[in-house]
């Protein structure tokens, strides 16, 4: 039995309790089992000196892709899980765009194998809506949320048909699993590969309006209300999703919100110079709707913050703008890029914390997400002053694809902890330190 570890003089930011303060913090066992104003003292416990750094509960990421089964180029379960500890994940949802899709127990369970192998995070399955994410059958979700899955998705692929999406939510509702949805309709976005305006027009690039996203957040809203399901609503990006989004919450439609850190940051002039690392499914869109995403995170309209973690290697980027591959990873930067929303004031740090902890806890009601007594003992350590340059040649990800390379941040994280096990300490893998 490993001994018991104290964080000391660390200031916990724990939304969850509201706690917002300096604290020890005393992990056994796998579980919290102590949380004090007052310094401990633990004479056979590995001691954590975390003066000056932000202690937190372990970052949750309802939205990665690990690539692994099919696509083990771009990333695989191990790799991936290396860059989600790095960037002080803990637990993380592995979308099912896998080659085979995630659409039956056989995948699932390969799945959950190669994480215990990797034992580093928590990865947890998002089961396929329909058989091949084909959008023409329903899978068993039955079976897969049998087998572990905590969610069901065809991400990547909108369901187009509203009455087999309606049919997917009726039986999400009575598993008691919710449906994220990737919100485009496909008639709309057909063969565009950026947002609709000046720089698409500037570049001569077929257009993708808001419509096609605002549309099929309408509708699934609608199916969402009537249904009585919980919807999940995937990377949103558009000022007029987030209108509807905090309607149907009013109205107490049972829906939550993830955004991305790109979406957070990065308006559609990073497409300028055909960069196919900012191409990515939504497009990246203009600053009133960056405006609007974040003015919605900040109030708690959209509950998560969700890298969209999707690695593609350098032939997938490599090539005419409308050939690329969509996405960016993310893993190993979503918290430094999120910081700057605290550094220029439209965030607070316990709101930001919350973004990354129990507000996709309670989306997906998935344990962790606070550091209560008995709470498992996942914990991730920040160093809020830290400055650093984002370089993707040092990431873990097997993938490079970031339009963030190059750029100064401030905050990295410098431990994480998984059911009280130290898996990554200052740049280092547990696996490296041994």
């Amino acid at each position: 039995m490993s001994p018991p570890i104290l964080i000391r003089g660390g200031w916990l930011i724990d939304p969850a309790h509201r706690i917002n303060g300096r604290r020890d913090l005393l992990l056994n066992d796998g579980v919290v089992s102590d949380v004090s104003e007052r310094a401990l003292s633990v004479p056979n416990a590995q001691a954590i000196d975390a003066t000056g750094l932000w202690v937190m509960p372990g970052l949750i990421d309802l939205h990665v892709h690990l690539r692994e089964p099919g696509q083990e180029r771009k990333e695989t379960i191990a790799s991936g899980s290396r860059a989600a500890v790095s960037g002080g994940f803990t637990t993380v949802v592995a979308m099912p765009n896998t080659e085979p899709a995630n659409d039956s127990p056989l995948v699932t369970g390969f799945i959950r194998r190669r994480s215990e192998q990797a034992n580093l995070c928590r990865v947890l399955c998002a089961g396929a809506i329909t058989k091949g994410l084909k959008g023409e059958e329903l899978a068993e979700m039955g079976a897969l949320v049998a087998a572990g899955c905590v969610c069901v998705t065809d991400d990547g692929r909108p369901v187009m048909s509203a009455g087999l999406m309606r049919h997917a939510m009726q039986y999400a509702r009575d598993l008691g699993v919710p449906v994220m949805a990737h919100e485009e309709d496909l008639t709309l976005s057909a063969d565009g590969c950026m947002n609709e305006g000046a720089t698409a027009t500037r570049l001569g690039l077929p257009p993708i309006p808001r419509s096609a996203e605002v549309a099929m957040v309408a509708r699934d809203l609608v199916l969402a209300e009537e249904t009585g399901a919980r919807l999940h609503l995937a990377h949103l990006s558009c000022a007029q999703s987030v209108e509807l989004l905090r309607a149907a919450k009013k109205r107490g439609v049972g829906v939550t919100a993830e955004v991305t850190p790109h979406h957070l940051m990065l308006t559609d002039a990073a497409v300028l110079g055909y960069e196919t690392n900012a191409k990515m499914n939504p497009p990246l869109r203009e600053e009133a709707d960056v405006s609007a995403v974040r003015e919605a995170l900040s109030d708690g309209t959209i509950d998560a913050i969700a890298s969209d973690h999707a690695p593609h290697t350098r032939m997938d980027k490599q090539v005419e703008f409308d050939k690329a591959a969509n996405g960016i990873v993310g893993l190993e930067t979503s918290v430094a890029l999120a910081l700057e929303l605290v550094w220029k004031g439209v965030l607070s740090p316990p709101r930001l914390v919350e973004a990354f902890t129990v507000g996709p806890s309670r989306a997906f009601r998935l344990p962790g997400g606070q550091l209560g007594l008995g709470a498992p003992a996942d914990v991730t350590i920040v160093d809020p002053e830290a400055r650093w340059t984002i370089d993707a040649a040092a990431f873990f990800s097997l993938s490079r694809n970031t339009p963030f390379q190059g750029r100064s941040v401030k905050g990295r994280v410098t431990h994480t902890l998984v059911g009280g096990r130290l898996v990554f300490e200052r740049g280092k893998l547990e696996e490296q330190a041994r």
